[in-house]
């Protein structure tokens, strides 16, 4: 696989790449499920902060907005030169990955094509605790880079992102998952309305937070988020499950997405380096990229686990190998 250099970074020639995954050791009906409430608690938080002067500028009053919105934009929480590494990072990856034909599974929000793609691969449903290649329509993701990549590593554990888990109220936080997002330009695939807790699951509901970072400028031409503000409050409809023994699919779905109306939907446009905070049950969405321009995006979710039972229906499971570590250190 080639590469090309653009600036300081390389890029690759894969063009079909769209994320990869990392997870960390990554209703029809309710079942009984009540909706979220917000589990995270405003705090003072305190701790060592090598870059004191961002977090100073994460107030009170943002993460009340966290709190009432379900998301929260914050600018500027990574230097272009932690972006940067993160990209050369991935493409030294990228650039040794061996994914056997029959391996090449595509990743898609809508729920029949999920069970189609992963549903029907062990080798999606085995990626708990390992770097691995998954592609959706021209677009590729890669799972499993926090817990094995000494760059993405560091990013996951930086004492920024820990301050901010304090500042948060997060007690016990651990890591469960992580992906890289290529987003290529003009193939870049859609991610239809969802809420992250529909595939990561836990009781009671709200314990799950997600970290997206731009390492490119998000735009609404290369596929930025969109979110409905507050929509956070009100539970979950669908999950995806792991399939009962015998099964003709690795997963399945229980429950519906409820059609959303697009005219709720706001864009979160967000310049290289920026951070947004996504809360487990806010429904969220992102176009095609129909640009010249790719939108690389490094996440992961975090779950609070005090007091909280990780669903052993979730698809992702910790192993023996790689249990959920702390994103304290």
């Amino acid at each position: 696989m080639g590469t090309k250099t653009s600036g300081a970074v390389q890029e690759s020639n894969c063009p079909a790449l769209a994320f990869i995954t990392c997870w960390d050791k990554d209703h029809v009906e309710r079942r009984g499920v009540s909706p979220a409430e917000p589990r995270w608690h405003c705090c003072a938080g305190g701790g060592i902060w090598g870059a004191s002067a961002l977090m100073a500028s994460v107030t009170q009053q943002q993460i009340q907005k966290f709190h009432k919105d379900g998301f929260l934009v914050l600018e500027q929480f990574f230097s272009a030169e932690e972006c940067d590494s993160m990209r050369s990072q991935i493409q030294r990856i990228v650039a040794e990955m061996e994914v056997p034909p029959h391996c090449r599974t595509a990743f898609s929000t809508r729920q029949e094509e999920q069970v189609q793609e992963q549903g029907s691969s062990d080798y999606f449903l085995t990626s708990g605790d390992k770097i691995r290649f998954f592609f959706e329509k021209g677009v590729l993701d890669e799972k499993a880079l926090h817990a094995y990549d000494p760059v993405f590593k560091q990013i996951t554990h930086s004492p920024k992102v820990q301050e901010l888990g304090r500042k948060l109220g997060l007690e016990r936080p651990v890591v469960v998952q992580s992906m890289y997002i290529f987003k290529q330009p003009r193939i870049g695939g859609e991610v239809t309305p969802h809420q992250d807790a529909s595939f990561l699951h836990t009781e009671p509901l709200g314990r799950i937070l997600g970290f997206w970072i731009a390492l490119e400028d998000a735009t609404q031409e290369n596929g930025c988020l969109w979110f409905i503000p507050g929509s956070h409050t009100n539970g979950v409809t669908r999950r995806m499950v792991r399939a009962p023994s015998g099964a003709s699919t690795c997963v399945e779905f229980v429950g519906s997405e409820p059609a959303y109306d697009d005219k709720q939907f706001i864009p979160l446009p967000i310049s290289k380096g920026g951070l947004i905070l996504i809360h487990g049950e806010v429904v969220h969405k992102s176009e095609l990229n129909s640009s010249e321009s790719s939108r690389h995006v490094f996440t992961f979710h975090v779950m609070e686990a005090k007091g909280t039972t990780w669903s052993k229906e979730n698809w992702l499971q910790p192993t023996p190998e790689l249990p959920f570590p702390s994103l304290y250190t």
